[in-house]
């Protein structure tokens, strides 16, 4: 529903972000309740006139406000660490300077404060909570390790040798090897490479669409793909999916950066801007938004659906298979506005088009029809701001014209896009104006922030009226 996978598809900056949060928030109620119980009872834990009252009451809320802006402005982390080291180089260093912050905001500003024994004991209360939450935290990444949240499922592609090498080594628990595609493989035993590769193999031939679905996966990972260049490559660009280059040489870890295996290094072909804290926020308001707009358009809805009953019964949705992020498919709901008769139902509905009920004409000329697929938004499918989705067999058409157009579905897809707003609403009844509203799609895939989902959502209610849909 919230697609946890994709925030955490290329870092953990997003759960990283959050754990320093709840230590902020944390080391304020520390705060609270050591003042009180260090001179009260724990009945009067309520009582918020005492904290106030009390000689930390600015010191601790500047050191939590303090120690929130030192973790996330001065830590470029993407990875989380789960050892012990870690607890000591993030943790404890960010909350000392985070003292010697606090102290120095206390004495520009000339606060009350008197420096006693009770703030050594406050201190090693906070770093002993300080530790038992990164514990809890560290339990927590677990967790969702073995529920397939933070993971990534991998397709290797290179030569046989270069693939067995990557095998041979240990990696993080996160990283799940779902098949590979052997380059050289026409020159091989295929039994004996079956008994010794425990998971699915393909050869550069096979359906790259296919893989991609079936296995759900987030990264392919393309074998010393400056050395071994071969069709393949050209292949694999055309999809959405996040592509790297890994370079199996070994590298000594010198300056700490992130190696694959400590050992390799690796770029990025193609990267999703779709993932961690900004995909998080973008999640968060498509859910709240797609709730308040469904109270809203509950009226209409209602009315709709009463309609569309009255003149040609039951049923009231539509539903069709899309394709979603990543090529997967999914089922998209619409009120459903042709009749009940037998037709070929992919091709598009025209502006006078004789499938139509009168009820119908109305509904998709201002978009009415659209309004259910809010709940596909609810369900994690879809998005408010993004391309929109074609059926399954439009995709596979255009894909075989534009080489580029498969690459709208590195996220998920939209009720409302930069295409619509800019007048590409509605039917696309030939491969030029499909390729227009492509390019406006892969505009917004490499311009993509939460100010320009505002901006387009906006839009869309003057785009409604200008550009009025078939």
């Amino acid at each position: 529903m919230f697609r946890l996978e994709k925030v955490f598809q290329n870092d953990d900056s997003g759960y990283i972000l959050f754990s320093n949060f709840i230590k902020s928030i944390l080391l304020l109620l520390t705060s609270y309740t050591f003042v009180i119980l260090s001179g009260h009872s724990i009945y009067e834990l309520t009582d918020y006139k005492i904290y106030k009252n009390s000689n930390f009451f600015f010191y601790s809320i500047f050191l939590s406000i303090v120690y929130f802006i030192i973790s996330f402005f001065l830590k470029n982390k993407k990875i989380y660490k789960k050892n012990f080291l870690s607890f000591l180089k993030e943790d404890i260093l960010n909350i000392f300077i985070s003292v010697l912050f606090t102290f120095a905001i206390i004495f520009v500003f000339r606060i009350n404060f008197i420096l006693e024994i009770k703030f050594i004991y406050l201190l090693t209360t906070q770093i002993i909570v300080l530790y038992l939450v990164k514990l809890y935290f560290n339990n927590l990444y677990n967790k969702l390790i073995d529920q397939n949240i933070i993971q990534k499922n991998v397709m290797l592609v290179g030569t046989y040798e270069d693939i067995k090498k990557i095998l041979s080594e240990k990696f993080e628990k996160i990283l799940i090897f779902k098949c590979c595609m052997i380059t050289d493989i026409n020159n091989l035993n295929i039994k004996l490479i079956k008994s010794e590769i425990r998971f699915p193999i393909f050869n550069e031939n096979e359906d790259i669409r296919s893989i991609l679905e079936y296995h759900s996966l987030g990264q392919i990972w393309i074998l010393n793909g400056n050395k071994n260049k071969s069709e393949v490559l050209s292949k694999i660009f055309k999809y959405s999916v996040d592509t790297l280059n890994i370079k199996l040489e070994e590298f000594p870890n010198i300056k700490g950066t992130n190696l694959l295996a400590n050992k390799y290094d690796f770029e990025f072909y193609e990267k999703s801007r779709f993932y961690g804290v900004n995909l998080f926020l973008k999640i968060l308001l498509d859910k709240l938004l797609s709730l308040i707009f469904l109270l809203i358009a509950s009226p209409l809805l209602i009315l709709s659906a009463i309609a569309i009953y009255f003149e040609d019964g039951f049923p009231i949705l539509f539903t069709q298979n899309r394709t979603g992020w990543d090529g997967r498919r999914f089922k998209i709901y619409k009120l459903r506005s042709l009749k009940k008769l037998s037709f070929d139902k992919t091709l598009q509905v025209t502006k006078d088009d004789n499938r139509l009920l009168k009820i119908g004409r109305l509904i998709r000329k201002y978009s009415i029809d659209e309004l259910p697929q809010f709940f596909n938004v609810l369900n994690g499918d879809m998005s408010i701001v993004g391309p929109r989705p074609h059926m399954v067999e439009h995709d596979i058409h255009y894909s075989s014209l534009f080489d580029n157009f498969l690459k709208r579905h590195k996220c998920n897809p939209g009720l409302t896009g930069w295409a619509q707003v800019n007048g590409l609403r509605g039917a696309t009844p030939n491969s030029e104006i499909m390729k227009r509203r492509m390019e406006f799609d892969l505009w917004y895939l490499n311009n993509w922030t939460i100010f320009l989902d505002i901006y387009i959502i906006v839009k869309t209610f003057y785009a409604l009226f200008k550009y009025k849909g078939d």
